[in-house]
């Protein structure tokens, strides 16, 4: 599972599961563009890596909105220019927020479809024709638990994760013929910035946690760097018919 010569794309990189994504390709050889709407995110992200010894390849942070077209279309473009292709291309940018089909806003529905399911068909839309030029690529988008099942009180975000589902199934039957690999990774409770947030919400934070892990068979949550690993599995040759 090594990546030299790779480029990798990897959107929310600036945080949980896209942070631990960068690490663990960058130490396999990739050069990882490091995408995040937080600027200083990236950045830091970007240079946590930099700034180790043991890592064999190279990160560089590309701060953009990729919910948006523009924004998506020109760090596609950048990237291409400033890495030389792209290979694999990682969604994991995503936000979670509350609500329930009568109490969720319009603007709210709006946000989360947009950055959970907008951005990975924007992504994928100009990553796809210069995967297709190189020969064959990879995607991977990182989904839920909730793109299987529901949880309350959850309505835009259970909607969004099921739309990655069917977004990976199509892109994965529409680009295969083209050697383009497409899978959906769909982690429980992860100890990511994001679910400390959510289990913040219910006042006792401790007991929300004991309950996230009481819900897992090992009897705990799962680390990013552990759905990292997986991801770079599936992006590698060792996934080769996955």
């Amino acid at each position: 599972m090594q990546f030299k010569s790779k480029v990798v794309l990897i959107t929310g990189g600036g945080s949980g599961i896209g942070k631990a994504c960068c690490q663990i390709f960058a130490e396999r050889g990739a050069s990882v563009a490091v995408i995040d709407i937080d600027a200083k995110k990236a950045k830091s992200s970007a240079n946590e890596i930099s700034d180790r010894n043991d890592i064999k390849g190279t990160a560089q942070a590309f701060p953009a909105d990729v919910s948006l077209l523009n924004d998506a279309k020109r760090i596609v473009d950048n990237i291409q220019d400033v890495l030389g292709g792209v290979d694999t291309l990682v969604n994991c940018a995503g936000i979670q927020r509350y609500g329930t089909a009568v109490s969720t806003s319009e603007d709210t529905w709006d946000e989360v479809i947009r950055v959970n399911l907008k951005s990975m068909f924007l992504m994928s839309k100009y990553v796809l024709p210069k995967m297709i030029q190189r020969g064959g690529g990879s995607i991977v988008n990182v989904g839920s638990v909730q793109s299987l099942g529901a949880v309350a009180d959850s309505l835009a975000y259970v909607t969004s994760k099921h739309g990655v589902l069917g977004l990976t199934r199509s892109i994965a039957i529409d680009h295969g013929r083209e050697n383009i690999r497409a899978t959906c990774v769909c982690p429980g409770a992860i100890d990511t910035p994001m679910l400390r947030w959510s289990i913040s919400r219910e006042g006792d934070s401790e007991k929300v946690l004991e309950i996230c892990k009481k819900a897992h068979a090992l009897g705990r949550i799962g680390q990013p760097n552990e759905v990292a690993k997986l991801i770079a599995f599936l992006a590698s040759e060792e996934g080769s018919f996955l």
